[in-house]
């Protein structure tokens, strides 16, 4: 049995349905009841209280462990999930970290999310963590002002950065919980290009095959809107990187391909997949 973590999210709902493809049984794991793929038990519970995991951990032997925004705020104990898991018998577990982990070490956020990473290694289990830098699927973001209005408001809006497509995470964590090759292995995952939000823009309105028009935010008004669905200092730490990416966060990383044995999705690609968020 695998447990699958935040398994209606971007990167949850694909891994759920690519393990269970596979023949896998799955637990998938999320706040509130919500519809699973045929063949995959969900179980809800909160991430807040580890306590709540144990039924949906009971006699899995994997794990796989996004932490929500709220993960991330004060008084917040994720890397007792850990210990949880050891102790329901949990043997591999593939955690879901952060690019910034690396690149922006004394962020609040980064350094909260290092700990847990910390917690990992020394925990006795099998393990692999998983770096990726910004999501495609952030445009999500603007969908309701595209089908509103047809426009992305966004900050920074020429300065880029490769982002990369959920789907190529769920992939490279299918092979995390299956392959023992990975076990160790600690995977910086971008897309294949950097991308400014003006050209995400433009890839959306090409996906909808009419104009979307971009306005820029100032850095204020991004985290004032960031802030109504995230703490504080993860919209900080984000805008961080977002206005002025460092050379490692302008690097495309060789770890997804070298993972998946093919080059990452273009976010061209994940703008025509979900071309139905913006109609």
């Amino acid at each position: 049995m695998i447990v699958v973590t935040g398994a209606t999210g971007n990167v949850g709902r694909p891994l759920t349905r690519a393990l269970a493809e596979a023949g896998r049984r799955v637990t998938a794991v999320s706040r509130h009841a919500a519809a699973a793929p045929d063949g995959v038990r969900h179980v809800a519970a909160d991430l807040a209280e580890p306590a709540s995991l144990e039924p949906a951990l009971a006699g899995a032997q994997a794990l796989f462990l996004l932490l929500s925004g709220d993960m991330h705020a004060a008084g917040a104990s994720p890397a007792d999930i850990i210990g949880q898991a050891a102790a329901s018998g949990i043997r591999r577990v593939v955690l879901l970290s952060s690019q910034g982990v690396a690149t922006r070490p004394f962020g609040p956020t980064r350094i909260a999310m290092r700990a847990v990473e910390d917690v990992l290694r020394v925990s006795g289990l099998e393990w692999a963590i998983l770096r990726p830098g910004g999501f495609a699927s952030n445009a999500l973001w603007w969908a309701e002002s595209v089908r509103a209005q047809r426009v992305v408001a966004a900050p920074f809006g020429d300065v880029g950065v490769p982002i990369i497509d959920p789907a190529d995470i769920a992939e490279v964590a299918v092979a995390c919980l299956l392959d023992d090759r990975h076990t160790g292995g600690v995977y910086e995952l971008t897309g294949p290009e950097v991308i400014t939000p003006r050209q995400q823009a433009e890839a959306i309105a090409a996906a909808l095959g009419s104009p979307v028009r971009f306005h820029d935010l100032t850095r204020d008004e991004a985290k004032a809107a960031m802030a109504q669905s995230m703490p504080v200092e993860l919209a900080k730490d984000t805008l961080d990187i977002l206005g002025s990416p460092s050379p490692a966060e302008l690097r495309v990383s060789p770890d997804a391909q070298r993972v998946l044995g093919h080059a990452p999705r273009p976010f061209s690609d994940w703008a025509a997949r979900n071309v139905a968020a913006f109609r």
